[in-house]
Parts: C-alpha cells; structure tokens; sequence
C-alpha cells in the first residue's frame, strides 16, 4: 500500500501527455487503432441498401415461379421431373441471358467436387472412407429439353454445376419469360456416399425412405450485389435463391406417403377417411399431439408394398426453394400451434418405427416449440406449416420442410446424447426457417449469417425448453478451446464458405458465441433483442448482406460496434486480458500520530534480512553495549516517533484545507490502480468482481470503450470505501477469456488433479456419459 499526497501537478502531466502525442505520431502516423470504424470494409450505402442497413428507397429483387411434375421412381430410385419457370425481372438491368443451378450436378462423375476433395490414408480405414474415395456414383442432371413456352428448344450452355440460357429477346425492367426444362438423375444412397439428399434403404423390410431436395434446376439470384451469383457448387457452400411461388405434383406409388414445402391441395385423393378424420381433428390440438397415421398403418404398408400410383398435389407461396420426403415407412403426427396474430400454423413429423420411442414423443413438440420461441426474437412464422422428417445421420433444412437424425437402438433404448441430440437438430433445422428461408442471405458466400445466427437463436429456445439443456453452443465458455487454438487452422468469420478451416466451430459455434456476447455483455438484452428483431423484420423475404445486418444492429441500438465487428468477424484474435498488476494507495492523512502507528507497523513487518538474523545469536554483544559512552541521542532515536515540530505542522496542514477536501481526508478511502493487458488482441468489456475483506461482493462492468486510445495496456483507478482481499477479472465466464489463470489478483493458485491407477488407466467419465451408461443399465 502507498501513500498519496494532495499535490497538484497539471503541468508535468500536461508535459508528458503532449510528449506521448509526439512520440507516438512519429511511432506510426496510419490509424491502426481496433477502434477504427469499418469504413474501408463495408460497401459504400446507396439506394438500394441505406446506411442504416434497411433496404433502400430503390430497394428491388427478382422473383420466379415455379410449376413442377415429378416421379418418384421406387425401382430404380430415380427421380424424373418437368418444370416451367416463369422469371420475372425487376431489376433495373437489361438480362440477355438467365443462370440455373444445376446441384445434382456435384454428383457428376466429372465433379469438381471430387476433383477438388484432399484426402489421406492411414493404416486404419473402413469400408465406408476407401468406397467414398474410390465413388463412380453417377447422379449428375441428364436434361431431355430446355425450350421456351411455345416448345421451342433454348440455346443454353451447362457449366459445371450451373446452365447459362441464353435469351432470344433482351429482357428489360418489368419483362417477364417463361421456359421448361426436362430431366431426370439417379438418387443417391445417402448411408454410402453421404449428402443433404438422397435415400435411406431398410434392409429388413426391404424399403426406401426418400428425403430429396435441391433436386431441380433452380434460378440464381441475379441482385445488386454480386449481379449474378454463380459460384459454383461444391458441396459445402450452401445455397442463394430467388423467392417465388410453387405448384408441385409428386408421383409416388400409392402406398407412400409424402411431406413437402407448402399446403396439400388434394389431401381428399391421396389420405384414408380415418387420416382425414385425424388430420381435422390436429388442427385444434394445442397441447397435445394427434397421430394421422401409426405404427401399425406404417408396419402394414411395410409389407404389403401396393404398386399403384398417386399424386400428391403441393402449393407454396413466396418460398425460396421447394423439398420433399416419401416413404411407406412413415409414421405420421401433427399439432397445432397459434401465432400472436391469431394464424394457426401445423407442426407435423414424419418418421419410420425406427424413430420410435423419441420421435412420437419429441418431435413435434419441438417443431411446435421451436416457433413459438424463434418467432418470439425474430418475427411471427408467415408459413403455413412446418415439418421435421426423421433421417438418419443428417440435419438438414428447406422451407417449412427439414430433415432430422436422432435414431434410438433397436431395442428402444437411447442415450441421452442422442434425445438432447435430436431434440438440439430439431431446434435448429426448423430454425432455419427463419434463417435463411425467410431472412435471406446468401449461403454460397457467407455460411455464419445462416448458421451462425440460427445457432444463437437455437441456444435461446433450448433455454426455453429444459433448464441446463446440454447446449454445444452459445455461451462464451464453450468457444474457448477453438479461440486459443493455433491461428495456422483458424480463419476469419468473414471467409467464403469453401475456404473455412474448422467449419462447424468458425460458421456455427464462432458467430453463435460473439451474439451471445453482444447480448449478454456489451448491449444488454433490450437493447440487443430490439435491435435483432428490427434486423429480422427489415430482411423478411428480401436478400441481406453482412453489412446490412452490422449497420441494422448498430442502427436499432444506438451502440457502436465496429470494434466488435472486427475483431470477432475480421480478425482470429482472442480473448486473453490480463491483471498484470495492482497498486493499492490510500491518502496521506499527515497525522503524525496516527501515520506513526501505521508506518511502524510496516516497518515491523518487513522482511529481515538473514544477516541480521543469524547477527543476534553469533553476536554476543556490540561494542556499544560494551562500551556505553559511544552512544548519543542518535543511537535511540525513532524517526517515526513524532514530535512537536510534526504536531505544528499538522494543524497547520488541517488549517489550510477546505471543507471539501477536509471531508476527503476523512473518508478513509481505498485507491486501488489496476494495469489490465491485453495479450490475445481481442477488445472486449471489462467485468471485475471485487471481493472484500468483510466477505461481501461487487461487480463493476467497465465498457470496451476503456481500450479506445490504448489497444495493448492500460490501467484504471477504483475508489473503494472498503478494503479489498480478492479481484477477478471475468469471473462470469462471459468474454470467452482462453486464459483465466492471470484474472486474478492476488494470484490463484488451482491444484491440478491426477488419478492414481493400477495396471490399466481408466479415463474419468463426465456427465452425460455417466447418463448413458444409467440409461442402459436401467434398460438392458
């Protein structure tokens, strides 16, 4: 502890801080502050995309509808589609030309997809590693015809995964035109050679559950940004598309029974009476879930395999995209849930008797809830109905439409990573209805603003469904390990979607966690939930880039976030802050009695020298206690025993203070000057818990603003009426600090656990696989 003495220096802190000015200008005269606005990294605002972030007053996007045939071919498991495409161009360009996506086509023997994959060997492969490298799965588009709307064939050229059709007229603001196109291709076996699409074959009862999807020639966007996007296809970059109106038959044997994006137009021509019956009566289940058709429906058709056909007849209104599930196997459930504008939208589940106990029980429940809670941040669901399609081994998302893995064992049984698991893939799929079914953004260029922000809402409603809910992302905590991992295998959040190094933690887990963070940490939730909210109602059903959702967020706020943007969207800093040291100060009362006590205190409990130490045992006497007479008044004399001279001095002291700075005096106040050091580079709030002496607590959250004129070092001064005995820096765990060892002052030290072992070493479980293991002792 030191003490401070009421002297005004103003000019010499004037001096150096000018001098600072100087030296630090010469050091580097570019601004290189973390601060620095996103100027430079954000596209310059025009009509079509405000400051703001909402859309501009010129705002415009493109639209195609779709009327679609298909077959569903059960022997050969091939799919065989006509389709007319109606493109309407509102852009303020003339076209000369249009671009398809041509996604089977990554399933070419030709691929770029294959032709671009690493790989490795090691001694240890199985089966399934060396038949996805050696893969001659032909499942490419084979296109019959393209011709425009009187049957007259188009030039069109395919590139890859994508088809230029060239136009026979300009198209101008305002045109539209109308072409088919013709084709088939070979479904792939999802369980061989993996995909978002594809089959599942059940050896047992010798049968196919279909879940298909970007399955059809499909438009690309053409928008103010990219102009076309057209980045080819290669399997992980998901997908950007056009909004527009669906009509879809489906051919599929007559047994099967199908769920897809949109309302049923027929359901009188493809469902028994008693489904009819069921169907009505789950439009008016809210709490409970009514089956359509059960097991026992499921088990018959299983069996008895009809060969007939039906058409199951599908509408969708402005929607993205269009996928669709069929199976004889499916067990069929369904409830109702209500919007907070009055709507009632179906929740409704798919699964095969392998999904039972969970699914019947879980799923869709979930759906239901999922709704509730994401339209709760977000907007109101605006679709009809919303499906989740059991599929083993998979997770993946089309409107109103997704598909699930969440597969107990045969005997019924399941672990609870696998019910968490499942209930966790339920959540976000259907989440993604929102995004980026609704909320638009292109998936090709930017994976984190679908995952990323579905993956933050996801937590949310898990949060909603189960306290302690087993989340794999969200809080800071859980982002750690990746944060301080080698920046060799880390790239930015703002990477194309092909180049990402460590997909699911940089476009899942990454964004999830800086949201969380906004939320919790730097806005506050009212803040941050208004600003989200008004980010979703402005990009409902429209294209946003990552600037819009930065600008909207900053926009709704109030808050300036450009520091965060950069550094946990632009950058692969870390969180490392650092106590590096503590000075405790207390003011000098210059009372010479009371400071006499304090410094001899001190003095008593300085460390002794070791000289001194062993100097009273080997030295029996000093000559001056031989010899008396070598002593003076100095010899006994205690410097901090006061005196009239320093009782003078100190009222004269008092005399000359004011009343204020009399009461300061006083007050027995507590200074303590922390240094903080930033050594991950990552600029984060300040969240210091102060625990004192007398066992209470407390908590001061110092903005990120505190780094804005020194990045690397500073230091701030606490004022405490009380004294201090322990200071934590993040004791919450919310900044995703990768080393909390220097949060501490003074140091805490934390035993490391080893475990004793005989023989064998055996690895300690953790919770959720103690629960596994109960779970199968309780159900052998």
């Amino acid at each position: 502890m030191m003490r401070l003495h009421f002297k005004v220096i103003t000019s010499l802190v004037l001096l150096l801080l000018f001098n600072h000015i100087l030296i630090y200008g010469q050091v580097d005269n570019t601004n290189k502050s973390k601060f620095k606005q996103l100027g430079q990294e954000l596209p310059t605002p025009n009509s079509y995309r405000a400051a703001s972030g909402a859309p501009g007053h010129e705002y415009w996007q493109q639209k195609a509808d779709y009327v679609i045939q298909l077959e569903l071919d059960d022997e050969k498991q091939r799919i065989y589609g006509e389709e007319s495409i109606t493109y309407f161009n509102n852009s303020p360009d003339e076209l000369r030309y249009l671009w398809l996506q041509l996604d089977q086509n990554m399933r070419a023997k030709d691929s770029d997809t294959y032709k671009t994959a690493t790989n490795g060997m090691n001694e240890e492969m199985n089966i399934g590693q060396l038949g996805r490298m050696m893969n001659d799965f032909d499942g490419g588009f084979k296109l019959d015809f393209v011709q425009d709307a009187n049957g007259k064939a188009l030039d069109y050229t395919v590139n890859k995964t994508m088809m230029r059709i060239d136009l026979p007229n300009v198209m101008k603001t305002g045109d539209s035109f109308t072409f088919n196109v013709k084709w088939w291709y070979n479904i792939n076996d999802r369980m061989k050679i993996g995909g978002r699409s594809g089959y599942e074959y059940f050896a047992e009862d010798d049968n196919y559950l279909y879940t298909i999807a970007q399955f059809f020639p499909r438009m690309c966007v053409y928008d103010d940004v990219n102009g076309w996007q057209h980045k080819q296809f290669l399997g992980r970059g998901e997908f950007a598309l056009t909004f527009g109106d669906y009509e879809v038959d489906i051919t599929v044997p007559e047994d099967h029974l199908v769920a897809a994006t949109g309302t049923l137009e027929n359901p009188t021509d493809v469902m028994s009476d008693n489904m009819l019956k069921q169907w009505e009566k789950a439009k008016n289940s809210f709490e409970d879930i009514v089956i359509i058709s059960d097991q026992k429906d499921a088990e018959k058709r299983e069996k008895t395999k009809k060969k007939g056909k039906k058409t199951w007849k599908f509408k969708a209104e402005n929607v993205r995209d269009f996928a669709f599930a069929s199976s004889r196997k499916f067990i069929w459930d369904a409830m109702a849930v209500k919007m907070s504008d009055g709507r009632v939208v179906m929740a409704e589940s798919m699964y095969p008797k392998e999904g039972n106990p969970l699914w019947e029980q879980y799923s869709t429940k979930a759906v239901a809830h999922t709704l509730k809670w994401y339209s709760h941040y977000t907007i109101d669901y605006p679709y009809p109905v919303a499906w989740s399609i059991h599929a083993k081994s998979i997770g993946m998302e089309y409107p109103m439409i997704c598909f699930n893995f969440g597969r107990p064992e045969k005997d019924g049984t399941y672990t609870a990573r696998t019910k968490y698991g499942m209930i966790g893939v339920i959540i976000h799929e259907v989440g993604h209805n929102f995004f980026p079914m609704i909320i638009n953004s292109d998936e090709r260029q930017w994976t984190w603003m679908d995952e990323g922000l579905n993956s933050f809402v996801q937590y949310l409603a898990q949060n909603e469904w189960e306290r302690n809910f087993p989340s794999r992302r969200g809080p800071a905590y859980k982002i750690v390990n990746y944060m301080k991992g080698d920046k060799e295998n880390i790239v930015p959040i703002m990477t194309n979607s092909e180049s990402i190094l460590q997909f699911g933690n940089n476009a899942y887990g990454k964004p999830a966690t800086a949201l969380n963070i906004l939320r919790e940490t730097v806005m506050g939730r009212e803040l941050f939930d208004h600003a989200f909210k008004e980010y979703c109602r402005r990009w409902a059903f429209r294209h946003p880039s990552p600037a819009d959702f930065f600008r909207s967020m900053e926009d709704a706020s109030g808050v300036d976030l450009d520091w965060f943007w950069r550094g946990w969207f632009y950058t692969t800093d870390h969180c490392d802050i650092a106590i590096s040291d503590v000075k405790w100060y207390q003011v000098d009362s210059q009372n010479p009695l009371k400071e006499s006590i304090t410094d001899k205190a001190k003095r008593d409990a300085a460390t002794v020298n070791i000289s001194d130490i062993r100097n009273k045992e080997s030295i029996k006497k000093t000559q001056d206690e031989i010899d008396p007479s070598l002593r003076d008044f100095y010899s006994t004399y205690d410097p901090l025993n006061p005196d009239a001279i320093d009782t003078k001095e100190y009222k004269e002291y008092l005399a000359s203070l004011s009343k204020e700075e009399r009461a300061l005096l006083d007050a027995g106040l507590n200074f303590y000057e922390i240094s903080f050091e930033n050594i991950g580079g990552l600029i984060m709030p300040l969240i210091i818990e102060f625990e004192y002496t007398d066992g209470t607590k407390e908590v001061e959250r110092i903005p990120a603003e505190v780094w804005k004129s020194r990045n690397e070092k500073i230091s701030k001064v606490f004022i405490k009426t009380k004294e201090v005995k322990q200071i934590t820096l993040d004791p919450f765990l919310e900044t995703a600090d990768t080393d909390t060892s220097n949060n501490y002052y003074p140091e805490k030290k934390e035993a490391s656990r080893f475990e004793l072992f005989k023989q064998k070493s055996f690895s300690r479980e953790n919770p959720m696989q103690r629960a596994e293991r109960a779970k199968k002792v309780k159900n052998p």
